[in-house]
């Protein structure tokens, strides 16, 4: 059974930092790319972050968090983290860790139950 458990989210004031973490089981974590996504209340999921399971872990980031998130995974723990500094307002959302992979025409997609970040003073 594929479990993702997300863990690190709570109450920062605005220009605090926190770190997110998630924790796989049941997949050969390596070979996901591994995303977070976040969703506000009254707004569809989005995008923030994407590391790639090739081997230089490629990172992509969504335009409004670059240069202050930043995603690491260890594949020994199989761990995906996302370290976000100077937090905002409009940084408040639940935060959903997922493990993707395509394998020819099939894709495998998997979600945790997220983690709620909130930032307010």
């Amino acid at each position: 059974q594929v479990q993702l458990v997300e863990s690190g989210g709570g109450l920062v004031p605005p220009g605090g930092s926190l770190r997110v973490s998630c924790v796989g089981s049941g997949i050969t974590f390596s070979s996901y790319a591994m995303n977070w996504y976040r969703q506000a209340p009254g707004k569809e999921r989005e995008l923030v972050a994407r590391i790639t399971s090739a081997p230089s872990s490629p990172t992509n980031y969504a335009d409004f968090v670059k240069g202050r998130f930043t995603i690491s995974r260890d594949n020994a723990k199989n761990t995906v983290y996302l370290q976000m500094n100077n937090l905002k307002p409009e940084d408040t959302a639940v935060y959903y860790c997922n493990a993707f992979r395509k394998v020819l025409y099939r894709e495998y997609n998997y979600w945790g139950q997220g983690t709620q970040v909130t930032v307010s003073s």
